[in-house]
C-alpha cells in the first residue's frame, strides 16, 4: 500500500473557465461583493493566481517587498476608511510576517483582514512535514480579534462576510482567514459559485447608549468646575468631526487630543489644551474620554492625574471601564450614537465651569507656545532635530491637506509637538504599541486610501525596518515624500562600544550614509540637504510634485536621545553607557 497522499493536486484539475471557477475566483468575488476594492500583499505559492484574479475583478492589488509593510498599509487603510484593509500573504513565514501588522491593528482597533494560504490540513495535523507546514489558525487565534479557517469553496462567501463583520463591528480589530491550498484550488461550476455570494446586512450596527448612562454623564459634567475633554484616535476613526466640534464649542470645555486625534479640532483652536497637558492631568476634576483608553500613554490614569478627578468614558466595550481608574460615568455605545444622545440633551444643561479655568489654560498655552518656538528658532548646522523640524513645520502647516506619517522614537515625539494639525485623520503614527518600522507601509496605505499627498518623517533607524518598500512607492507612482533624519544611529550616532574591539556600538549606524542614493536606484526625485533652508525648499518642491520623493536630511550625530520621551520605561541601569 502506498503512503503517498491521495488528495487530488489542484494543478491537475484545471477548470474550464468561464464555465468553471476555483476557490480563488470565489474568494476574489466575495471580497469585491462586500465592497473591498483594494488589497495589499506579497504573493507566492499558493496565492499568486488569487492576486491576478482579484485584479481582474476590479480590486487594486498593491504588491509589496515585505508582508509586514503590506499589513501596515492595510491597517492604515482600515483606520482611514472604516472598512477593512485586506492583506494577502503566502503561508508559513509570509503569514507570520503579516501577522505582526494584524496584531498591531487589533491592539490599535483598526479594521483589517489578513488572508493567508495554508498547507493541507491532514499533513499539518499529523505533523508529517508538509510544505511550509504551520498550524496558522491556532498561531493567530490568541493574537487577533477573530480567526477562521476555510476548507471548502462553498464556505468562502460566508467566511468573508463573517470576517468583515468581525473586523468592523464593536471594537474594530484584525481578523485572520486561513484558506487551505485545497480550498483555493477546488473547482466549482461558475453559476453555482455565483449563487453563494451575498452581502452582509448592517455589518456594523449602531450601539445605542442607555438614557440613564447619558444622564449620569451629563450630571457629572455639569457639576465640574475644571472639566476637560480628551480625544483619542477612536474619536478620529469614528469620523464624527462635526459632532465633536459641536460638543466642544457648545460647552466651551478645553480639549486635549492624543497624537492621532490631532486635527479633529485645529491645534490652534482657542480651547486647545495641547500645551497644557500637565495642567489637565493635575487639575481637571472631570475628564470626558472620547475614543481614548487610560492605558500607558495616559499613565493608566495615575501618576500626575488628579487623584480626586472623575472620568466620563465613551466606549463601545464595557470591559474597558474601570480598567485602571474607576469610571464614574461609563457610557456604553458607539461614539456617534453616544455623542448624538449627549448633544440632544445639552440645551437643557447648566454647566458650573469656572471661567478662570479656561483663561488659565489659554494663558499657559500662550506662554508655553512662545517658549517652544524659541527651541525651533536656532538654524544650527549640522542640523539638530529641532532645526530640521523648523523647516518641516513651515512646509506641512502651509499644506494642511498633506497627511503626515510620523513614527517612532525621537521623530514621533519631536514632530508631534512641533507640527500643528488642522484637519482630522491627517496624522498617522505608531500609536499604542509605539512600534518601529511602520513608516513605508502606513505611508502607502494613506496615499492609496485617500489619494492625498503624504509626507513620512522617518529616522535612519526606523527607515531601516521598511526602507525597501520605498520601491513600492515608486512602482505605483504614489504622491509620497519620505524625509529621513540621519543622525547615524538608533536614537543617535554617538554610542560607544565598551569592548573597544572596533565593532560599532549596538546603537550606532552610519552618519555618513547617503539614503538619497537608494531613492535614485528606484527613479525617485531625491535630495541631500544639510541646512534648514535646503530642507524647506526641497520639501516644498517635493510635496508640490505629487511624485515619489526622498529627502536625506543630514543631522549632527549627537542629535537625539534614547526612545524619545519614554526612556523612563527602561529598567534601572547596570552600567553607564552613552545613548
Amino acid at each position: 500500500m502506498s503512503n503517498t497522499s491521495t488528495t487530488p493536486n489542484p494543478a491537475t484539475q484545471a477548470p474550464h473557465f468561464p464555465a468553471q471557477v476555483t476557490g480563488m475566483y470565489i474568494l476574489a468575488r466575495a471580497l469585491k461583493n462586500v465592497g473591498i476594492d483594494v488589497m495589499y500583499g506579497l504573493v507566492g505559492i499558493p496565492v499568486t493566481e488569487m492576486a491576478y484574479i482579484a485584479q481582474a475583478q476590479g480590486i487594486r492589488f498593491i504588491s509589496f517587498r515585505h508582508e509586514q509593510q503590506a499589513g501596515m498599509a492595510a491597517a492604515t487603510h482600515g483606520f482611514l476608511t472604516k472598512t477593512p484593509g485586506v492583506l494577502l500573504t503566502v503561508s508559513s513565514l509570509g503569514f507570520i510576517n503579516g501577522l505582526t501588522a494584524t496584531v498591531n491593528a487589533t491592539v490599535n482597533c483598526y479594521p483589517m483582514i489578513q488572508i493567508s494560504g495554508s498547507s493541507q490540513r491532514e499533513t499539518i495535523d499529523l505533523e508529517q512535514g508538509a510544505y511550509e507546514g504551520l498550524d496558522q489558525l491556532n498561531v493567530a487565534k490568541g493574537l487577533v480579534k477573530a480567526a477562521y479557517r476555510v476548507n471548502r469553496p462553498e464556505d468562502i462567501p460566508t467566511a468573508v462576510a463573517r470576517a468583515y463583520r468581525a473586523a468592523v463591528s464593536g471594537r474594530p480589530g484584525g481578523v485572520y482567514l486561513d484558506v487551505t491550498t485545497a480550498c483555493l484550488g477546488a473547482v466549482m461550476n461558475h453559476d453555482d459559485a455565483e449563487k453563494l455570494l451575498f452581502k452582509p446586512v448592517d455589518p456594523c450596527p449602531a450601539v445605542q447608549p442607555s438614557a440613564e448612562s447619558v444622564d449620569r454623564a451629563l450630571q457629572l459634567l455639569a457639576s465640574a468646575r475644571q472639566p476637560a475633554i480628551l480625544l483619542g484616535k477612536g474619536a478620529a476613526y469614528a469620523q464624527v468631526d462635526d459632532k465633536i466640534k459641536q460638543l466642544v464649542e457648545t460647552t466651551g470645555i478645553p480639549f486635549y487630543p492624543m497624537s492621532m486625534a490631532k486635527g479633529l479640532m485645529p491645534d490652534n483652536h482657542p480651547l486647545s489644551a495641547i500645551s497644557a497637558r500637565s495642567t489637565i492631568m493635575e487639575k481637571a476634576d472631570v475628564v470626558m474620554l472620547i475614543g481614548a483608553r487610560l492605558n500607558w500613554l495616559l499613565s493608566r490614569g495615575h501618576g500626575k492625574w488628579n487623584p480626586q478627578g472623575q472620568f466620563i468614558q465613551l466606549d463601545i466595550d464595557p470591559e474597558e471601564f474601570d480598567c485602571n481608574r474607576p469610571i464614574a460615568a461609563p457610557v456604553v455605545g458607539d461614539i456617534e450614537s453616544s455623542l448624538d444622545a449627549i448633544l440632544a440633551k445639552l440645551p437643557g444643561l447648566k454647566l458650573n465651569m469656572d471661567p478662570a479655568w479656561v483663561k488659565g489654560i489659554q494663558d499657559e498655552s500662550k506662554v508655553k507656545n512662545a517658549k517652544f518656538l524659541e527651541r525651533l528658532a536656532p538654524q544650527t548646522v549640522p542640523m539638530t532635530h529641532w532645526s530640521a523640524l523648523s523647516a518641516v513645520k513651515k512646509v506641512l502647516e502651509a499644506n494642511p491637506d498633506t497627511i503626515l506619517v510620523n513614527g517612532e522614537a525621537n521623530r514621533l515625539d519631536d514632530t508631534r509637538v512641533s507640527v500643528d494639525m488642522f484637519l482630522p485623520r491627517h496624522r498617522i503614527d505608531c500609536a499604542t504599541w509605539a512600534i518601529m518600522g511602520m513608516g513605508m507601509g502606513s505611508a502607502i496605505g494613506a496615499a492609496v486610501a485617500t489619494g492625498k499627498s503624504v509626507v513620512a518623517v522617518e529616522g535612519d533607524s526606523a527607515f531601516g525596518f521598511s526602507g525597501m518598500d520605498f520601491s513600492t512607492i515608486c512602482r505605483f507612482n504614489l504622491p509620497v515624500t519620505v524625509v529621513i533624519f540621519n543622525n547615524g544611529g538608533i536614537y543617535n550616532g554617538i554610542g560607544e562600544n565598551l569592548s573597544k574591539d572596533g565593532d560599532p556600538a549596538p546603537t550606532t549606524l552610519d552618519v555618513k550614509a547617503r539614503y538619497d542614493k537608494l531613492g535614485d536606484a528606484f527613479g525617485a526625485q531625491t535630495y541631500y540637504v544639510t541646512t534648514p533652508a535646503q530642507l524647506g525648499s526641497a520639501l516644498a518642491e517635493a510635496v508640490a510634485s505629487k511624485k515619489p520623493c526622498l529627502i536625506d536630511v543630514q543631522l549632527a550625530a549627537d542629535s537625539g536621545k534614547e526612545s524619545g520621551h519614554i526612556g523612563y520605561l527602561n529598567p534601572a541601569p547596570l552600567i553607564d553607557i552613552v545613548v
